[in-house]
């Protein structure tokens, strides 16, 4: 799947360049053998201490150490029975102290390492686990445990484990492709504000990596300056792309503060010259992680910038950002004491504070909050004007904030609205359906409008509606389809093929909101035949073919997807595409390389013949280029298919 190409942080590649120990130096030993024996026992131990994992290699790292616990037996047997190591054995303990050392920095890696960046890069992590299993198979592979003097009860164990490693060694590398492709939605798509899909995806987003809680938040904030100051400048255009996914989580989570990491340095630029770390904790917002300049105390009794707590208050929370205490009033008490504080200090370390514009004066709402039991009310009216009225303000309310939503919902606006669907005018089914995609938003919500029987009528707009109507429809159906049960509901109740005709002749937002919400529904293996069947494989190759669309990396995302399943692969798997593929590979963007590599490595794996046919076709010499030119990820897959296609020959 597609992935942002960033390279490595420094404790990260270092997990993945530990050099080996020459034969020579196996001669002149670094340390003694009953040292070398407490290193190796000190590292798994330590090792061991990690265990709050990011959830992208969770599983990955729960591997690791448990091959590295299956060790401790050897390794505690070595030190009580202290025996003189041969050359033999002082060589592999020292070379399995390379692999463990390798391990404990990727395991501190995955256990301290920016979430983002992890998920970004969640195939290059996951190749560096390779090179640490590599390493460990390595060095127990031949291991003397006669020379040991090791019981054989440990000897089977070590064995076993290192049949495992062998067998992990062969695995074909494994991705979370929906995590995958909602990366790619949030990093590429640049969609309209007034619709909510990519807050769908951005709260999925937030819930597989974690990043809900201020907390959460606040400590990848530290996670990715880190990475920063590693990175030190280098590959900025990746460093942005991780900053502005990082504003987008903080935003949804009501963080409303853009400038969290200062551009390309994690302070203010008003600080830039004053090392972060220096600034007294109790000086920085708890919400931002930035000075403050108005410092203000809430109910809980904790301190934060006005402008920050008051958004946090806006947007309709009720509890301390930091403390998650309910708050028993809203009003905000100035802390001149810490202000005046803030200031000496800035004063002494001739620091300017940054000025803030004044926060604009909201325009009066039109519709104001008390409003919306009438409104919904009047959803039900047996005036059209009332109803379209309503509708339409609906819209707007719904869109505006979480409380605004709770309120809808709460006062019986999704059957209300659910049964609006079906009206006559197009205008109120646009309304009514875009209603439903912003209350949607939430989950409870989308359990109420499946349950309301919503969606065989959204399937019906989607086939028969306005553009703007069909359109949001499509994104309703995404976000409704992030339950995996209504992904079920959606294909049987014939969902796939007006997504796939609205790929085919939608406008270009319809297009791209067709192609997100039949990607997440394809994850569904009946519906990956649905699709097929609607004729979505020629929809898709004229998509490729229309370089104006700028759709090529999504079609090949759900051509990956639809090649994994047997009765897709026969329509997929043909010469013409195979071709098209690798003109792809030879004149696409890296990211469209990236996704054609994939695709083929996919297509060949499982039929070797269009694998030839590729290579016939001019592929090696395009491969061989990219294993040394491209992105890290598409160096991956062309060596991946350099080996493949050896096995042709």
């Amino acid at each position: 799947m597609p992935q942002s190409a960033l390279p490595p942080s420094s404790a990260a590649a270092a997990a993945a360049a530990d050099p080996e120990p020459s034969c020579s130096e196996a001669g002149a030993r670094e340390m003694d053998d009953e040292d070398l024996v407490e290193d190796l026992l000190a590292t798994v131990n330590s090792a061991r201490a990690y265990a709050d994992f990011r959830r992208t290699q969770r599983k990955e790292c729960h591997n690791l150490l448990r091959w590295l616990q299956l060790v401790l037996p050897l390794l505690e047997e070595l030190r009580d029975s202290t025996p003189n190591l041969t050359e033999d054995a002082y060589r592999r303990l020292t070379l399995l102290g390379r692999a463990f050392a390798a391990a404990r920095r990727l395991l501190r890696s995955c256990n301290d390492g920016s979430k983002i960046f992890l998920a970004l890069e969640s195939e290059a992590v996951l190749g560096r686990f390779r090179t640490v299993y590599e390493k460990m198979n390595s060095a127990l592979d031949g291991m003397p445990y006669e020379d040991l003097g090791t019981s054989d009860e440990v000897m089977e164990q070590v064995e076993l484990m290192n049949a495992q490693l062998t067998r992990c060694k062969k695995r074909t590398d494994t991705q979370d492709i929906e995590l995958s492709m909602d990366l790619m939605v949030i990093i590429q798509n640049n969609q309209d504000e007034e619709r909510n899909a990519d807050r769908a995806i951005l709260d999925r987003l937030a819930s597989k990596l974690e990043l809900q809680t201020l907390a959460d938040l606040r400590a990848e904030t530290v996670a990715i300056k880190k990475l920063i100051n590693e990175r030190n400048g280098q590959n900025a255009e990746g460093t942005k792309q991780i900053v502005e996914l990082l504003n987008k989580f903080k935003a949804i989570a009501g963080i409303d503060e853009k400038n969290v990491l200062g551009g390309e340095v994690f302070v203010t630029k008003s600080l830039d010259k004053c090392p972060s770390l220096m600034i007294p904790d109790d000086f920085l917002c708890p919400i931002t992680l930035e000075i403050m300049t108005d410092p203000v105390i809430v109910a809980s009794g904790q301190t934060y910038e006005r402008r920050s707590i008051q958004r946090w208050l806006d947007s309709g929370e009720r509890t301390c950002p930091k403390t998650r205490q309910p708050l028993a009033h809203q009003s905000l008490a100035p802390n001149y004491a810490l202000k005046n504080l803030i200031l000496q200090w800035c004063d002494k370390h001739k620091v300017e504070l940054q000025r803030r514009e004044p926060e604009p004066v909201a325009e009066q709402d039109e519709h104001p909050r008390e409003d919306i039991p009438s409104l919904v009310e009047a959803l039900s009216s047996i005036h059209s004007d009332v109803q379209r009225k309503a509708a339409k303000k609906i819209r707007v309310l719904s869109k505006e904030s979480p409380e605004n939503r709770a309120l809808i919902a709460g006062n019986g606006g999704i059957p209300a609205l659910i049964s609006l669907l079906t009206y006559p005018d197009k205008k109120v089914q646009e309304n009514t359906v875009t209603s439903l995609l912003n209350l949607s938003i939430d989950q409870s919500n989308k359990i109420f409008i499946t349950k309301g029987g919503a969606i065989p009528l959204i399937i019906e707009i989607l086939r028969n509606g306005s553009a703007v109507g069909q359109e949001n429809s499509a994104a309703t159906l995404f976000s409704l389809s992030m339950l995996d049960e209504n992904k079920v509901t959606i294909g049987t109740l014939g969902g796939i093929a007006p997504l796939v005709e609205l790929l085919r002749n939608g406008t270009v937002r319809g297009k791209e909101d067709a192609a997100t919400a039949i990607f997440n529904l394809i994850l569904n293996q009946q519906n990956k035949v649905r699709a097929t069947h609607a004729g979505i494989v020629q929809v898709l190759l004229k998509i490729i073919d229309d370089k104006t669309l700028g759709m090529v990396d999504e079609a090949l995302s759900i051509f990956l997807l639809l090649s994994s399943h047997t009765a897709c692969l026969g329509e997929i798997g043909t010469t013409p595409f195979v071709e098209k593929l690798v003109q792809l590979i030879k004149e696409g963007t890296p990211k469209n390389q990236e996704c054609a590599l994939s695709v083929l490595l996919e297509l060949g794996t499982k039929k070797q013949p269009l694998l030839v046919h590729a290579l016939r076709f001019g592929l090696h010499e395009h491969l061989s280029k990219i294993a040394k030119t491209g992105t890290s990820r598409a160096q991956r897959k062309a060596n991946s298919l350099i080996q493949l296609a050896k096995k042709c020959y």
